[in-house]
């Protein structure tokens, strides 16, 4: 059983996957999207959902720090309803609060990644701790939503 983290922004969605046992992540990919065009980057994600036999999803949900939601939370959601329609598959929400602060400061402090690169790989690594987070709390994903 694998899941797809995703770390779903305006322009791109981080991607990454579980092991088959759904205890560890790791980032694949960074797919471009553009909101404004309705294009979601579908296509490429159901290519990821054979090539890796994915049964799930955990999508990222950018909470205020307050705890409320936002417009970008709601993007997310939509983006799940957007995959559970596409693929009737389960999928759940991961509080993403500071994961891609997180990100930042592992390619920064820990890699010391230049600027440059950081902006290619910090989506990836965004949905990476996203899942990672996510296997730590609940475990596989079993239950339809």
């Amino acid at each position: 059983m694998r899941l797809m983290g995703l770390d779903v922004g305006s322009r791109t969605v981080g991607v990454a996957m579980s092991d088959m046992l759904g205890w560890t992540a790791q980032g694949i990919e960074i797919i471009p999207i553009n909101e404004d065009e309705k294009e979601f980057g579908i296509d490429r994600v159901k290519e990821i959902v054979a090539q890796y036999e994915v049964t799930g999803f955990v999508v990222g949900l950018p909470k205020n720090m307050n705890n409320s939601l936002g417009p970008r939370a709601e993007a997310a959601k939509n983006y799940g309803e957007l995959l559970k329609a596409t693929f009737g598959m389960p999928y759940d929400f991961q509080d993403e609060r500071l994961t891609t602060v997180e990100a930042e400061r592992m390619l920064v402090e820990e890699a010391d990644v230049s600027r440059k690169k950081r902006k290619k790989v910090i989506d990836k690594l965004a949905a990476d701790l996203i899942l990672q987070n996510y296997l730590d709390r609940k475990g596989p994903l079993t239950q339809e939503r």
